[in-house]
C-alpha cells in the first residue's frame, strides 16, 4: 500500500475518533478475522460493539485470535440466522445504531434486515457503496452499486444515487459530483445504460434526486480524468472530477472496484445504505485499514443521522 492510498483513510479514521464510540450490533463474529475487525474498531474508539452469536464460538474465536473480549457484551444466539435476527432487534430496540457483518453470509444478514415486520426497511432501496482510496486520486471515490443490486432498474438507480449522495454528505462532500457511467458519452437507444443515465440527470434537474451534481452518460476515463474529458470536448464540473461513480450493473461495479484494489493498490471500505442504520460488510480478505475504514464510514453516517435527529435538519 502506498502512502497516498492510506492518507484519506487515516484522515477518515482520525475524524470519527473525535466522536463517542457508536453502539454497534456485530452479527455472528465467530471467526478470528471478523471478531478481530470488531475489536480493532472498538480499541480505536470507533464503535462500542455488542457481540451477537453463539457464546462458545465467540469465546473460541477470541482465544484463537488472542483477543481479550471481557469488556464487551455478548448476546447469545443459537446459530447465524438467530444472530442476524437478534442483531436487528438490538437496532429496533434502540440499543445499536450500526450493524456489522461477522462470519455469516451477506444474504443471512440482509435477509433479517429486509423482513417486512421485524426488519429495518425504509422507503429506500438497499444499496452498497465502496469508498475507494485510490493512489494519486485527489479524494475518496465512491462506487455504487457493486454488491447488492444485480440489474438495477431506473427506479432502483434513483435510490442508489441518492444513497451515495447522502454518504458523500456524511463524508463532508457538500455537493458531490456524480458520474453516471456507461461505455460512451452519447445517448444511444441501443444501449439502455445511456438512456437511464440521461433520465437520471433530468430527474436531478427536476428535484427528484437532491444534493448532488449529476452528469451522464460518461465513460470511465471522462469521469475521472480531466485530460480525457478535455480531449473529447466534454465540459462541465463533473467530467474529470467525479466523487461518485454510478455503474450500470453489479458486474461492472464489481470488476471496477476489484480492478482498482488489485491493480492500483487501492483500499476499499464498504457500507450498505437504505436501511434504518448503516451496515458494514467486511470480508476476510480485507486489510486492517479497510475494515477500520468501513467501520469509520458507517459510524460517520450514524453520527450524522443522530445530529439530524437532534437538530431536525
Amino acid at each position: 500500500m502506498t502512502k497516498q492510498s492510506s492518507e484519506n483513510y487515516r484522515k477518515l479514521i482520525e475524524t470519527v475518533k473525535t466522536f463517542p464510540p457508536m453502539p454497534t450490533a456485530v452479527a455472528h463474529p465467530c471467526d478470528a478475522s471478523s471478531l478481530e475487525g470488531a475489536i480493532d474498531a472498538a480499541q480505536m474508539g470507533i464503535i462500542a460493539p455488542i457481540l451477537v452469536g453463539p457464546r462458545h464460538k465467540i469465546v473460541e474465536a477470541a482465544k484463537a485470535a488472542k483477543l481479550d473480549i471481557a469488556a464487551y457484551e455478548i448476546v447469545d444466539a443459537a446459530h447465524s440466522h438467530e444472530a442476524a435476527e437478534k442483531a436487528v432487534l438490538l437496532v429496533r430496540q434502540g440499543r445499536a445504531e450500526m450493524l456489522m457483518k461477522g462470519s455469516l453470509s451477506t444474504d443471512e444478514l440482509l435477509g433479517a434486515v429486509v423482513k417486512k415486520d421485524t426488519g429495518l426497511r425504509t422507503a429506500r432501496r438497499l444499496s452498497h457503496c465502496f469508498v475507494m482510496d485510490v493512489p494519486n486520486y485527489p479524494h475518496v471515490l465512491i462506487i455504487t452499486d457493486a454488491a447488492i443490486n444485480i440489474f438495477p432498474t431506473l427506479e432502483d438507480k434513483v435510490d442508489i444515487v441518492q444513497n451515495a449522495i447522502d454518504l458523500a454528505h456524511a463524508l463532508k462532500i457538500d455537493n458531490p459530483h456524480v458520474a453516471i457511467l456507461s461505455a460512451m458519452e452519447k445517448v444511444n437507444p441501443k444501449l439502455q445504460s445511456t438512456v437511464e443515465a440521461a433520465a437520471l440527470c433530468k430527474m436531478a434537474d427536476r428535484g427528484q434526486i437532491k444534493g448532488g451534481l449529476l452528469d451522464g452518460p460518461l465513460a470511465l476515463d471522462n469521469a475521472i480524468s480531466p485530460e480525457a474529458a478535455r480531449i473529447k470536448g466534454i465540459t462541465g464540473p463533473v467530467a474529470g472530477h467525479a466523487h461518485i461513480l454510478v455503474v450500470p450493473d453489479l458486474e461492472a461495479g464489481n470488476v471496477l472496484a476489484k480492478s482498482l484494489s488489485f491493480l492500483m493498490a487501492a483500499e476499499s471500505a464498504g457500507v450498505v445504505l437504505g436501511a434504518r442504520v448503516p451496515i458494514t460488510l467486511t470480508s476476510r480478505a480485507d486489510s486492517v485499514h479497510s475494515r477500520l475504514a468501513s467501520a469509520a464510514v458507517a459510524a460517520l453516517i450514524a453520527h450524522r443521522r443522530r445530529e439530524k435527529a437532534v437538530t431536525g435538519a
